[in-house]
């Protein structure tokens, strides 16, 4: 197939390399791409965000499946334009990608479905804000209620401190206070048509920059898959998933179907296993990063027909998607400064050294090409991917590449997946 694949982050990498490992040769294009991937697909000058100039890209160049990677094009009715003219879109409509672009709007779509999540009280004032506080008790929980780059949610006792991240974000409108929720987190995908979803395989993220889940939140500082730890919990993995798929992702995507709005892409559940039962803390409209670079990786089946099902309404005349028994470990390399001030334009040694260990790739994250070699571009520069048989292995594999390359000032944790790999 032609493919079209937009976004520029090591999220749309790991598509583009999944899609690379496939049988079949596909001609494959990103916009706008980043060095790294631009070494596994052809880059394209274009405003990813731009519906009419996607669109129109797509008819021109004979692209039979376009995917949209990041949440900023959905909301903007990138996948509603391309659908319209006639191409099939992974990615969901402007209305029902509010899922992501409104913490309300979710809010409000999974009290109707009769989902499972933790309270919250939408504040539009510093003293609705202070009220809500006084309500739900510490720890504070404030989220911006829009779209923030992963950097709109704060988690803290300290009550000055959620203040003032409330203060910044209520001049652009309101936020959501919500009830702090305890336990280990998991995030889950699944891949929805409109009328029907498949689950892929879990994994868990690290927010926090630094090690023992300290330092603020990120976008992501890693990830690993499977969660052998489920086990003991639920009796499987597959019980576990069941039961999401089940008590979550199904409602969802029947109710937003129900209002007119199906979801047609990827449904990211962020989900809290807290002593009363599996609940939401969020929903993404769109693969997640890094975990995404973690579950492709052991995905077994064609990750574009699988795609491609979805965006054309026929996921139901597939099975379930199969995942390899490896193990996936990604640790994410970042500059100095991130993520409140990201140094920019540092020099990338020794990423031939680092790919040659086997079992290791890299996502690109932001990269770019100078006279003098890679640089980053960005506040996560590269995700080092480490797949093996155990995760000592896949570990092991990581931080082996990690600590090959060569970036100024640059910052990672050295916890990934540790206790999982411990054992506890």
């Amino acid at each position: 197939m032609k493919i079209l694949v937009l976004g520029s982050g090591a999220r749309e990498h790991a598509i583009i390399l999944a899609l690379r490992s496939e049988e079949a040769e596909h001609e494959i294009f990103a916009a706008p791409g980043n060095a790294g991937i631009g070494q596994d697909a052809q880059l394209v000058a274009l405003d990813q965000n731009d519906p009419v100039a996607v669109s129109q890209f797509a008819i021109d160049n004979d692209i039979a499946l376009v995917i949209i990677g990041p949440e900023a094009p959905l909301v903007a009715g990138v996948a509603d334009a391309v659908r319209t003219r006639g191409i099939p879109a992974f990615g969901p409509g402007q209305a029902a990608a509010q899922l992501e672009g409104s913490k309300t709007f979710a809010k409000r779509i999974m009290d109707a479905a009769g989902v499972p999540t933790g309270r919250a009280v939408r504040a539009h004032t510093r003293a609705e804000v202070e009220a809500a506080f006084d309500d739900l008790g510490a720890p504070h929980v404030v989220k911006a209620d829009g779209l923030a780059a992963g950097k709109g949610v704060i988690v803290t006792s300290d009550r000055e401190a959620a203040l003032a991240h409330a203060d910044e974000y209520l001049p652009s409108g309101a936020v959501l206070v919500e009830e702090f929720l305890s336990g280990p987190e998991v995030s889950l995908f699944f891949l929805s048509d409109g009328d029907h979803v498949l689950p892929l395989s879990p994994a868990q993220d690290y927010k926090r920059l630094l090690d023992g889940d300290e330092g603020p939140n990120t976008g992501g500082m890693g990830a690993y898959s499977p969660l052998p730890w489920l086990d003991g919990k639920f009796g499987s993995e597959r019980e576990f998933v069941e039961l999401v798929t089940r008590d979550i992702a199904e409602p969802v995507i029947r109710q937003l179907d129900a209002e007119g709005t199906p979801f047609i892409g990827l449904l990211y559940a962020g989900l809290i296993l807290t002593d009363d039962g599996v609940k939401v803390i969020e929903f993404n409209a769109r693969f997640g990063d890094p975990e995404t670079q973690v579950v492709l990786p052991r995905l077994v089946d064609p990750l574009s027909e699988l795609l491609l099902a979805a965006a054309s309404g026929h996921l139901e005349d597939l099975p379930l998607p199969a995942f390899a028994n490896d193990v996936a470990v990604t640790v994410v390399l970042a500059s100095e400064g991130y993520p409140a001030s990201p140094i920019t334009g540092r020099a990338l040694t020794n990423l031939r050294e680092a790919e040659s260990i086997d079992g290791v790739h890299l996502a690109h994250a932001a990269t770019a090409e100078t006279d003098g070699g890679l640089v980053g571009t960005g506040g996560r520069v590269l995700n080092v991917v480490g797949v093996g048989t155990t995760f000592v292995e896949a570990r092991d594999r990581a931080y082996r590449a990690l600590g090959a390359i060569g970036l100024e000032g640059g910052q990672h944790r050295t916890d990934i997946a540790a206790r999982v790999a411990e054992g506890l």
